[in-house]
């Protein structure tokens, strides 16, 4: 793990601030962050600051637009570019307004799990795919946060069947290869009673949106 990694608890209840060094700005999902700042690094992209929400607005995905409208009204002055790095996330449609009436970028899919994969091979898999339950990366080490508490199965277990008894599967989409991940992914499976999948996406299309934004 990196030790200079955020916080996931911070990234969940806080986000990230901008550090203000850069000439164009990411308005990112705080449970981006990490694989935003990865691939910043691993390409030099010096000139890119993250600017990230908190990662537990998804839980009310309809406070989404003006949180990223606030952010983007804050800090564009402050940069040549600003991008938002969600894909639509629950929001029907109303955050790509807002960015096309904003005039900034964002990442095209339904959610990250469709760009991890890529949209379009996510798109196929999703006509079969219909009863796997997905977890990134940052959900796997978030689960009790995002999915065990939130729906009340720290305090009603019994409760496990009536939301998940539709699903079948566990799709864990790896951004790293991690064993301990791997592994937590597999405990998660277990919780909710379903079969378990790991599958290697690496970064997919955040990553080709990214090298775009980065090139102008």
């Amino acid at each position: 793990m990196n030790a200079n990694a955020p916080d996931d608890q911070i990234l969940t209840q806080a986000g990230l601030p901008p550090a203000r060094v850069g000439r164009i700005l990411l308005i990112a999902c705080g449970a981006l962050a990490r694989e935003i700042l990865a691939l910043r690094d691993a390409n030099g992209w010096t000139h890119l600051d993250l600017h990230c929400l908190p990662a537990i607005l998804h839980n009310h995905p309809e406070r989404i637009p003006e949180a990223v409208r606030a952010a983007v009204t804050q800090h564009a002055p402050d940069y040549d570019q600003v991008h938002v790095v969600y894909a639509d996330c629950g929001t029907g449609g109303r955050l790509q307004e807002l960015c096309n009436d904003l005039g900034v970028g964002m990442v095209a899919g339904p959610h990250c799990y469709a760009f991890f994969e890529g949209v379009e091979a996510f798109a196929r898999r999703a006509e079969e795919e219909f009863t796997a339950f997905y977890l990134t990366d940052f959900l796997v080490r978030q689960f009790d946060a995002f999915v065990w508490k939130p729906l009340g199965l720290d305090r009603h277990p019994d409760l496990r069947d009536v939301y998940f008894g539709h699903y079948e599967k566990l799709v864990y989409q790896a951004q790293t290869d991690d064993p301990a991940l791997t592994e937590k992914a597999r405990d998660c499976a277990a919780r909710l009673g379903l079969a378990f999948e790991r599958r290697v996406t690496g970064y997919g299309d955040l990553a080709t949106a990214l090298r775009t934004w980065a090139a102008r």
